[in-house]
């Protein structure tokens, strides 16, 4: 049969005009983006900030903010197979994920190295929901052959998605009649009935705090903004843009694609990609599980222990460290590696970096090389930086079940 196909006129796409597609919430997003401050993100507009950045980053610290995190791509895995096949294409052990449970994953090439990182939703014991940053189909679609018994779906599209996060974030869940919400255990997942429809809840987040996300069809979009916002102005409610949240994942230790790494599918040249080893995942590593794509290169890899290491960096002074070189002595003679994020910490009042290090540089004196800028003038420090084990922003609320109201 001879192909055939139905053009659409370009003056009837609406998203062909600015080449960005809205979200399901960017009616009420793009009233609230004061300067109109836009990034893309998979093809869909997502807010830089809205007012104040600053503002909005304190309001997951001290009240509660929104974030839409609709343009993250989510995939449906059904099938018998489904648990077989996402055990073999990830590091971690899926056979003894609980159902209603969330999983932080990375995803490996057979050499070892990270296609993506995302979670793992277990919603039944044949179905699953991966969701991460970046488009992942056509390496799950690869994963899966061998296995005949596993469906995967792209959902993106029809599932919208906000992150509340903050310490009043449970306090206003109830106060939207999500009655138990604050019996949900950290990467617990809950569905409750809402507008004639259903949200399902994950107290999930990606900014170290007290925090959910949302989960819900896009035709109930707007109507859950609306009230979340209606009821949220007692509880602080701000919206949430791209450079806040930047902030708040630094503070949480959180690690972000093509800023402190890149997935091995998207670079050219040799070195450039990364293990787990080396983005300080070994910890979902497990080696006691049945074989799993890039098993082999991750034990000869740990084995040597000669690989590089993403480290948690506290810089003396008060001058982020942005795109700085590391060293080994503080007259600058032997570099060591380079930071891939940086910022002065308002709620930890640190200067806080993740900096990538040579496997011999790691146990020794880091110095960072930290130029800044005074009145159009530039200057130059070399600042003593500190290794810091474990996250700079960690309070106890964001373990706690129930989780205090604020």
């Amino acid at each position: 049969m001879p192909l055939q196909a139905s053009l659409q006129s370009a003056d009837a796409i609406d998203h062909v005009h600015t080449g960005v597609l809205p979200s399901p919430f960017h009616s009420r997003t793009s009233a609230l983006n004061i300067n109109q401050q836009w990034s893309v993100w998979n093809g869909i507009a997502s807010a830089v900030y809205y007012g104040d950045p600053h503002l909005e980053y304190f309001a997951t610290r001290n009240a509660c903010a929104v974030f839409d995190v609709s343009p993250m791509r989510k995939y449906r895995f059904r099938g018998a197979q489904t648990e077989a096949m996402l055990d073999r294409m990830v590091t971690r052990d899926v056979t003894v994920q609980k159902v209603d449970t969330v999983a932080y994953n990375v995803w490996c090439t057979d050499a070892g190295r990270v296609v993506d990182d995302g979670t793992l939703f277990r919603l039944a014991d044949d179905e699953f929901m991966v969701c991460c940053a970046d488009p992942c189909l056509d390496w799950f679609l690869l994963a899966a052959v061998g296995f005949d018994e596993v469906e995967i779906t792209d959902i993106s599209d029809e599932v919208a998605a906000l992150a509340l996060q903050g310490p009043t974030s449970c306090a206003l869940l109830k106060a939207l009649g999500l009655s138990g919400i604050e019996h949900c255990k950290p990467f617990q997942i809950m569905r409750f009935p809402w507008g004639g429809g259903e949200i399902t809840v994950s107290r999930t987040g990606y900014t170290g705090d007290l925090g959910y996300e949302l989960w819900l069809d896009p035709a109930m979009a707007e109507p859950l903004w609306d009230v979340l916002f209606e009821q949220g102005k007692v509880f602080g409610i701000q919206p949430l843009g791209d450079e806040s949240l930047e902030m708040a994942r630094l503070e949480a230790g959180y690690i972000a694609p093509d800023v402190d790494f890149h997935g091995a599918l998207h670079t050219v040249e040799l070195g450039h990609d990364h293990s787990p080893f080396e983005l300080g995942l070994g910890w979902i590593v497990n080696f006691k599980k049945t074989h799993f794509t890039g098993r082999a290169a991750l034990e000869k890899e740990k084995a040597a222990g000669d690989h590089r290491r993403l480290v948690r960096l506290d810089i003396e002074g008060n001058k982020p460290a942005e795109n700085s070189i590391l060293y080994a002595d503080k007259q600058c003679r032997r570099e060591i590696g380079y930071v891939t994020s940086a910022m002065w910490s308002p709620v930890v009042k640190a200067n806080i970096a993740y900096g990538l290090v040579d496997a011999k540089g790691a146990d020794g004196e880091i110095w960072a090389e930290v130029y800044h800028q005074k009145e159009l003038r530039w200057y130059r420090k070399v600042a003593r930086c500190e290794k810091v084990s474990k996250p700079f922003w960690s309070p106890e609320r964001a373990r706690q079940t129930p989780p205090p109201d604020c």
